[in-house]
């Protein structure tokens, strides 16, 4: 079970927010505010660990938040694989042009 403190849990939404937002602006950005950040750094703590554990990478730049560890590199690059990936999906990424 994961016990985390009031002031942890801000903490942790705080450093999310910011590592989403960099992760959004480095893959081209997406449209939402600060809550969407939360979710795109938390998301990309998942996908970022998860390459890091398959290419056998080291845990850089962690923060520890109430003794539970937070991948700081790892949460801004999958944030931007993330977005990356979404944009690849959605189409956002296809600049037409119409004469």
């Amino acid at each position: 079970m994961i016990n985390l403190t009031v002031t942890g849990v801000l903490i942790l939404l705080l450093i999310a927010g910011i590592c989403g937002a960099i992760g959004r602006s480095v893959a081209g950005g997406t449209q939402g505010g600060f809550l969407v950040s939360i979710v795109v750094g938390f998301l990309g703590a998942l996908v970022g660990s998860s390459i890091a554990h398959a290419l056998h990478l080291p845990a850089l730049w962690t923060v520890i938040v109430d003794r539970h560890p937070f991948p700081i590199l790892w949460s801004i690059v999958g944030a931007a694989v993330f977005v990356a990936l979404v944009h690849l999906v959605s189409g956002g990424f296809s600049r037409r042009r119409y004469s």
